[in-house]
């Protein structure tokens, strides 16, 4: 028996008997893929997952802060593994990479060679997200780390020109359905946004007329998902953090855009 029917097969054994509810919080770029995890988990299991998304540094000082939780999805490793140092979680586990992209508004002209002139120019508006508060904002702020080794100058003058229009408490909520990054690009507040590749395709499927420029290797910066199981969390939790792990989850993770973990 496959890996992967193997364990779908103890899930479907052992769920029905004891059903429980995984308390998961993630990263807000995992909402569809994890969404789609859950649900063939659920089905599965038996048990059910209630989730909740957001900037992965608030997920995270929420959990310290106290907050039941079982799982923890990060968009980085630090977050989780500081739980773990806090002796509030078990392993943590690389279960997904991404990268980052350039979402570009309609009529911009951009490409992978220009993209660091085009966001150092006075007139375009860069939009990242929050650093600290969310690792999007953190890898963007990396990608300025690396412009100052190809024009020197350049980090400090797009640290000062970033728009930290999402990720923070405070950040303006897009209408509900919407991505927030195609919709800050559709509203005028950022001409580029640098954000996850699989954000940007979710901001192209809402906004067919944005583009997705990939950052040249000079410029690119990768981002890996760390995932965490609760000090304390039921057995279910640990099923689901496995489900995530096994072939079907990460099959699921790779049909929205992201890299296996493993």
């Amino acid at each position: 028996m496959r890996a992967g029917a193997l364990i779908l097969a103890m899930l479907a054994m052992a769920g029905p008997a004891a059903a429980d509810t995984v308390q998961l919080y993630a990263a807000g770029s995992l909402k569809n893929a994890l969404d789609s995890v859950a649900k063939a988990y659920e089905t599965a299991s038996g048990n059910k997952v209630a989730a909740k998304y957001g900037a992965s540094g608030l997920l995270k000082t929420e959990i310290s802060g106290g907050a039941k939780v079982d799982v923890f999805a990060s968009a980085n490793m630090q977050h989780p593994q500081a739980l773990t140092a806090e002796k509030k979680s078990g392993p943590v586990v690389r279960f997904a990479r991404n990268k980052l992209c350039a979402l570009v508004k309609p009529g911009l002209t951009i490409d992978s060679a220009n993209l660091l002139e085009r966001m150092l120019d006075p007139g375009v508006k860069l939009g990242t997200s929050t650093p600290k508060a969310d690792p999007s904002g953190d890898y963007a702020f990396e990608v300025f780390r690396k412009a100052e080794a190809i024009k020197p100058g350049a980090q400090s003058v797009l640290e000062k020109k970033a728009l930290q229009l999402t990720g923070s408490r405070t950040s303006a909520a897009p209408p509900a359905g919407r991505s927030v990054y195609g919709w800050h690009i559709a509203e005028g507040r950022a001409d580029i946004f640098l954000t996850y590749c699989t954000n940007a395709l979710a901001a192209l499927k809402e906004n067919s007329g944005q583009q997705i420029i990939a950052l040249p290797d000079n410029l690119a910066v990768g981002a890996d998902y760390g995932l965490t199981v609760m000090n304390g969390a039921p057995p279910a939790a640990q099923r689901f953090a496995d489900f995530i792990m096994s072939p079907e989850g990460q099959r699921i993770l790779v049909s929205y855009g992201f890299t296996p973990g493993q």
